[in-house]
């Protein structure tokens, strides 16, 4: 797998970082796209939202098992969010707020600045948002994520 830009925001380092587009609701970035990938961009600008696939570039290593910011249980990592994966692969929702030539600004941006982008997908809300699902062992509410910032423990 290739690039097919750079995730850019105002997070330069992991300690303090929003753990969630919930905590970065207001946060401005940009992506700036590869030229070769001009044309794929092509109808983009009606989506509101968008998910952003990417690598956790500043993950070192990997654990099948880690203390979630949310908790203080060990949990098996595919049963969290955290950058030690396997594959170091991350996702988010973000707001798209426009596109200019191969630059789009979004808004909900939690990512670490100069982030690997690989890929795009429009969320479309009738087909993504699920209704009576559950979150296993995750109780914390919205506010107390959106308020939660990092640590090094995923360095």
């Amino acid at each position: 797998m290739e690039p097919i830009g750079t995730i850019h925001s105002p997070f330069t380092q992991i300690e303090n970082m929003p753990i969630q587009p919930i905590g970065a609701a207001d946060v401005i970035g940009t992506i700036h796209m590869a030229e070769q990938y001009a044309e794929g961009l092509k109808d983009l600008e009606g989506f509101s939202h968008i998910y952003l696939i990417y690598l956790f570039h500043e993950a070192t290593h990997t654990r099948l098992r880690v203390v979630p910011f949310m908790d203080t249980k060990e949990r098996g990592v595919f049963a969290t969010r955290s950058p030690l994966r396997p594959n170091h692969i991350g996702l988010s929702i973000v707001e798209l707020v426009r596109i200019d030539g191969l630059t789009l600004t979004i808004r909900g941006v939690d990512v670490l600045n100069q982030t690997p982008l690989l890929d795009i997908k429009p969320y479309i809300e009738a087909f993504d948002s699920v209704k009576n699902s559950t979150s296993g062992w995750m109780g914390s509410n919205v506010r107390s994520v959106a308020e939660k910032r990092s640590d090094d423990r995923f360095r």
